[in-house]
């Protein structure tokens, strides 16, 4: 890609962009949220035209109007949320829009053994037969893969493939990127988890605001000589804390139960206690019940039983906006930072403004009676703009045109202004960048040492042990250990998160 500008409204996302990726390699491409990594890979995927500049594939000049041309030209892309059709089959998904078939039906035994032929040609494990709604969201990444390498594709992009993974499907990827390098694929990475440039990638390319501004070859560098290319100074990878001033007990749940969405029991009879001016972190392998606590906790999901106190507070069937207000005298009770910012965080066609205001619009100063106060909205919306550090062309900018480490700024920066008595976040540096890391991290010790109660879930481990204060790790919807996050060790909590915590019945 030479010479590649791509302008937007207020914004030139894409400045004079030039990259150079070899064949069968492992290419990373890092920078900040917003630094134009999406959009310089939506142009070579045929989804933006650049304004100025030109792309070679294999020496030759390549003009991309749509997808199609791209998949024409053997590149592919699997973005960060996926494009798949839930209802369909993972076999339907794979092949759709180009379908084998016989006379004028789709031919399902011959799309099968193509599926299945591929799959075991990449170590790609799928069942075919399963619809997508059904499957696990590591199987529905390697669908994904399966529909690039059942057009063709050589060249494929993989836009924070591991934001939505767990540890062990993260290492499996890993395994199947090497797999698709060592047979001449050429793979661009777009990620903001260090480990994970070190451990899979042969060289980087580093943006920031819109422009290249540096290369570097993975063996030759560290995860610190990365973080600062990214973010323009030093970066402080670890986190500074001193030990925790506890409170009275702010949280307290008490054999609470909760079915999934599949109307199977997803909580069972779960018990744990959050104090004042403490975090306590919830370990576990993807699927044993930390979605549905953090649904039950805030109002998104009913229970079956058990209770849930705030401040000894029974506020087990209030609705999410009773337990927004269940801090009493007009104290907010519970903040929430969702799993899924697209579905619960955000009005992704609401302006940036608006969302920052989301739970307080009929509230002054931002409503008197049923009129909204535009400047008060407007002051409140630059005031976080700047404290959060939120990438967007303005205020009034559809949240939807955001990258979405900027997104989840605006639910963070929203959240933490409540100031409530409990937090329960959940993911709340999914695809942010190793900057915001820092800045997030460092707002949640904050608030702890203000003795605020903090309900913290996360998927990485790491994040977990630097955080929080105490442990607890469920399985199968059940606490099965609680530790102090500074007497135990990653292979411990891998332990108890295989179950090896659990007794017998």
């Amino acid at each position: 890609m030479r010479g590649i500008t791509k302008r937007f409204p207020g914004i030139i996302a894409n400045d004079r962009v030039d990259l150079q990726v070899e064949q069968g390699e492992i290419h990373a491409l890092v920078g900040e949220n917003g630094a134009g990594k999406t959009t310089l890979m939506n142009i070579l995927y045929g989804l933006y035209q650049p304004d100025e500049g030109e792309m070679l594939l294999h020496g030759e000049k390549a003009v991309l109007q749509s997808p199609r041309d791209a998949i024409k030209h053997r590149v592919g892309m699997v973005h960060q949320h996926f494009m798949l059709v839930e209802p369909l089959t993972i076999v339907e998904n794979i092949v759709l829009g180009s379908e084998p078939t016989s006379g004028l039906w789709l031919d399902r035994r011959k799309a099968y053994d193509q599926v299945r032929r591929l799959s075991e040609a990449y170590g790609l494990k799928v069942d075919a037969l399963a619809r997508v709604e059904d499957t696990v969201v590591g199987m529905q990444q390697r669908a994904e893969i399966l529909k690039l390498l059942y057009r063709g594709a050589d060249i494929l992009i993989f836009d924070e493939p591991t934001a939505v993974l767990t540890p062990q499907e993260t290492e499996e990827l890993f395994k199947i990127l090497r797999k698709l390098a060592s047979d001449g694929k050429t793979i661009l990475f777009i990620t903001h988890k260090l480990k994970e440039i070190k451990a899979v990638t042969n060289r980087i390319t580093i943006m920031r605001m819109g422009k290249v501004v540096g290369h570097l070859v993975t063996a030759d560098t560290t995860e610190n000589e990365i973080a600062s290319e990214m973010v323009g100074r030093e970066v402080n990878l670890k986190v500074e804390k001193t030990p925790p001033k506890l409170g009275d007990v702010i949280l307290k749940v008490n054999a609470l139960e909760a079915n999934s969405d599949r109307n199977l029991p997803a909580l069972k009879k779960l018990t744990l206690e959050v104090r004042a001016g403490e975090i306590l972190g919830i370990a576990g392998v993807a699927g044993n019940g930390q979605t549905e606590l953090a649904e039950a906790l805030t109002g998104l999901r009913p229970t079956r039983g058990g209770r849930i106190l705030l401040k000894g507070r029974d506020i087990t069937d209030l609705t999410v906006a009773g337990k927004i207000q269940a801090g009493m005298a007009h104290v907010v009770g519970i903040a929430h930072i969702p799993e899924d910012r697209h579905k619960r965080g955000l009005v992704l066609d609401y302006s940036v403004a608006l969302n920052l205001i989301l739970g307080n619009q009929r509230k002054p100063p931002f409503a008197h009676g049923l009129l909204l106060d535009s400047p008060a909205i407007s002051q409140n919306a630059q005031t976080m703009i700047e404290g959060f550090d939120i990438r967007t062309p303005s205020a009034d900018t559809p949240s939807r045109a955001l990258s979405g480490g900027n997104q989840q700024k605006i639910i963070i920066a929203r959240e933490f202004s409540r100031d409530p008595t409990l937090l329960v976040v959940v993911q709340p540096t999914r695809g942010v960048d190793v900057g915001a890391i820092e800045f997030i991290h460092k707002r949640l010790i904050e608030k702890r040492d203000q003795g605020k109660a903090i309900l913290l879930i996360s998927m990485e481990l790491e994040e977990i042990l630097a955080l929080s204060d105490r442990i607890a790790v469920l399985y199968e919807g059940e606490v099965v250990g609680l530790v102090d996050a500074d007497k135990t060790t990653e292979p411990e909590l891998g332990f108890l998160m295989a179950g090896g915590g659990k007794t017998a019945a």
